[in-house]
Order: C-alpha cells, then structure tokens, then sequence
C-alpha cells in the first residue's frame, strides 16, 4: 500500500490538514457510539428518560476504562514518531511491542476488577434507585468487551503516527457505522433496550479492534507488533508521556461523576433525575466539540514529534500555527450551531418541552468558552507530542481543579441551576494561563530537542 504522507518531506500545510481532517472526522464518528446510544434509549417507550439518565451515568465509568488506552497509545505514539524522526527503527519497533504488551495486561485487571466493584461504583458515581436498573444493565455488558475498547484505542495512533490518517479514520468508521445499524436492530427489533445498546457497542468495538490488529500484524505498515524488546524503562518513559492525556480524561470523568453527585444533592426529588437528564444531553454535545478538536490536535502530534526527532524547529511552529487555525475555526462552527439551533441537537434526544428548555439554555452556556478551548487543546496536546509531559500535565490538571472548584463553588452559592457556568469559566481561565506558559517554555522546548528525546 502507498504511504499516504511522507512526514520527512511534505508540506507542513498539507500535513497538517491530511492528518487533523481524517483523525477529526474519526473522533466526530466515535461519537456516535455514545450519541447513537443515548438517542435511540432517549426514545426508548415510556422509560426513555430513566434509562438515559442511566446510562448517561455510566458515561464517565466508561470513558475512565477509555482512557486508559490514552494512557499507552497517546504515551507510546509521540515517541515513536520521535523515534521515527531519528530513523530509529528498532526503537520504534519496541515501543510498539511494549504498548501491545501493556494494553492487554490494563484490559485483563481493568475488566475483572470493574465487575468486582460494579455496584458499589454505579451507587458512588450518583446512580439513584430510579436509575440504577438501566446503568447496570448497560455497564454489565459493555465491561465484556474492555479488551476490544482498549486494543482499538490504543494502538490506532500508532498507525496514524506512521502516515497512514486514513486507515486510521477508516478504524474508527466501521465500528460506528456497525454501532448505528445494530443499536436499533438490538433495542427494537429484538426488544432488549438498555441492554440491546451495551450489545451493539461491544460488537461494534470487536470489529474496528480486528480491523486495527489486521494491520498492526500485518505487512502494509513499516513498523509492526512484534513479540520482543521488552524493556521496563520503555514502559516507564511511555506511561510518563501518556500520563497527561490519561489525566486529562480521567479528570475528565471525575468532573462528570461530581457534576453528578451535585446535582442529585442540591436538585431534591424528581427535579434532580431531569437535570441529570439535561445534563446528559448536553455533555453529548460537548463531546461533538471535544471530541473531534482533539482529534485535529492529536491527530497531529506525530508532525510535532517527527519534526522534533529530526531537529527541525521551524517546521514545529509552522506546524502549530496551521494546526491552531484549523482548530479554532472548527470551535467556531461549533459555537454558531450551539448559540443558533441547539434545538436541533436536544430533539434527537427528547421531546419533553420542559426538558428541552433546560438543556438548550445547558447548551448554550456550556459552550460559552469553546473557541479559546481550541488553544488549551493545541498547547497541552502540542507540548505531549513533543515530550514535553510536565507542562502538558501541569496545565491540564489546572484546567480540571478550576472545573471542580466551580462545580462544588456555584451550587452552593448560586443554586444547582449555575451549575452550567463551570465550564465556560474554566475555560477562559485555564486558556490564559495556558498561553503564558506557552510563550515562556515553547521555544526552549524545540531548540532544546535532546533533552526533551531523553525523558
């Protein structure tokens, strides 16, 4: 198969738009694996909104396990690249194997201690008596395919970080396209609902996952997963990398499930379960932001790390100056159908008017911020793909406890309907502190590239 992009000679310009489009159109379809869900429950007869509350609860548990794969893939990626950019082969070569290794070992204690402690995480994470039969009932399913969630996640980046975005994209595909065509054939048509789209997912994630190993074990990528070089201070230097994007997930999650449990505290009976509701849908939303806006923004570490790898300082800031253009007018086009028809979006879920009032005002001041998002996304993602894991953790974790102060802060004060307020004003905050730092460290961070190779 011909390479799709030769990161040692093509334009940066075109790099970066081959690379950010294809991974952003790739993160865009994984969100219909929650999406898809969540509408076709949402419509579920006469229990639609309890069993969306459900799941919506089991939303964060998910995306926790999710994350790690992060862990390894967004770890293991960027310094191959690196590797790659140094015509290190064999080296590349190991953090692969490594990665491979590390992913099935995460998948097989990650599985067997998430159904040891189902229960008991449902009930912390807010899942109330009303809701607590549908969150169940989809999570005790969904565990079953934790090897194929992690394997498909982690690896896909190290088929796009050696210039194949579109088989990459191609991965995410057929699992969503599969999710969408079987969710309604298992919720409707065999009348399994909850338990119909925990099924439909697992299936889904088991084909892209077999679509990423045909080429990881194949012969089609220059570097492919081998069964040799394992080497404990690779995986140190792998897990130290992955640690911000893993922490930025699974704080991710932590900001949901106490979103969660603020609401279920300060909502009272009945008024709680609609605002969990609300809340569900607009996080939905904000994935369809955050979702692809990562992917622009990881999608193209690899240009950052190669560049690195091969002492090329000029073409990293080319490269981030494209990559934080495209990802601020992706944030725009967003922010004009979040202000404009919100509407839209909230009637896929429910058709409930009350419940549709209060998530449309949810959408439209949640999204307040997501224009300078864009920047927090190209500068923390930006210093990952070129090693740099301290400053990319350092501005993310501060991102996250401003959330969660506003999260525990405007309830108490204001009334649990500010709640929505917490992340515009992280937002703003976090991206003007990101961009001081961004001015002081990003040049000593290129033009110092042995040190940053090193960590």
């Amino acid at each position: 198969m011909k390479k799709e992009n030769d990161l040692s000679s093509d334009h940066i310009k075109g790099l970066v738009w081959r690379l950010a489009v294809p991974s952003m159109l790739a993160q865009f379809v994984s969100v219909l694996y929650s999406i898809v869900d969540r509408m076709y429950i949402g419509n579920i007869s006469e229990i639609g909104e309890s069993a969306l509350a459900g799941v919506g609860i089991c939303g964060p548990v998910v995306t926790l396990i999710s994350s790690v794969a992060f862990l390894v893939g967004a770890g293991g990626a960027p310094l191959m690249s690196i590797r790659l950019g140094g015509k290190n082969k064999r080296a590349a070569s190991q953090i692969l194997a490594n990665c491979f290794m590390l992913l099935l070992v995460f998948s097989l204690f990650i599985m067997a201690g998430s159904y040891l402690l189902k229960d008991r995480i449902l009930l912390w994470f807010g899942a109330g008596e009303t809701i607590f039969p549908y969150a169940d009932q989809y999570l005790s399913i969904y565990l079953a395919g934790t090897v194929f969630a992690l394997l498909c996640a982690g690896l896909n980046p190290f088929i796009v970080c050696q210039g194949y975005s579109k088989i990459g994209m191609k991965t995410v595909l057929w699992g969503a396209i599969s999710n969408i065509l079987l969710d309604p054939l298992f919720i409707f048509g065999f009348g399994l609902g909850v338990k119909g789209a925990a099924i439909a997912t697992v299936i889904s994630q088991f084909i892209s996952c077999i679509y990423v190993l045909r080429f990881l074990f194949g012969k089609v990528l220059p570097v492919t997963i081998t069964f040799e070089g394992y080497d404990l201070e690779v995986i140190k230097r792998i897990l130290a990398l992955g640690l911000s994007p893993f922490l930025i997930i699974a704080f991710d999650n932590v900001l949901i499930i106490s979103l969660n449990k603020v609401i279920m505290h300060y909502g009272g009976e009945g008024s709680a379960e609609r605002l969990l509701t609300c809340m569900t849908i607009v996080q939905s939303f904000m994935l369809m932001v955050t979702m692809p806006l990562g992917g622009i923004t990881t999608g193209t570490q690899t240009i950052l790390g190669y560049n690195l790898g091969a002492g090329r300082p000029e073409k990293i800031r080319q490269a981030e100056r494209c990559i934080a253009l495209l990802a601020i007018g992706f944030t725009a086009v967003m922010f004009l159908l979040a202000h404009t028809v919100p509407q839209l979006f909230v009637h896929i879920f429910t058709r409930d008017q009350s419940y549709v009032d209060e998530t449309v005002r949810g959408i439209k001041i949640y999204t307040m911020g997501i224009i300078p998002l864009a920047l927090q996304y190209v500068i923390v993602d930006g210093f990952t793909g070129m090693g740099a894991a301290k400053a990319a953790i350092s501005l993310s974790m501060f991102r996250k406890i401003i959330f969660l102060l506003g999260a525990v802060v405007l309830p108490a004060w204001l009334g649990v309907n500010y709640i929505f307020y917490t992340e515009p004003i992280s937002d703003f905050i976090s991206v003007t502190v990101s961009m001081i730092v961004f001015t002081k460290l990003f040049g000593r961070i290129i033009n110092n590239r042995t040190k940053i190779i090193d960590i």
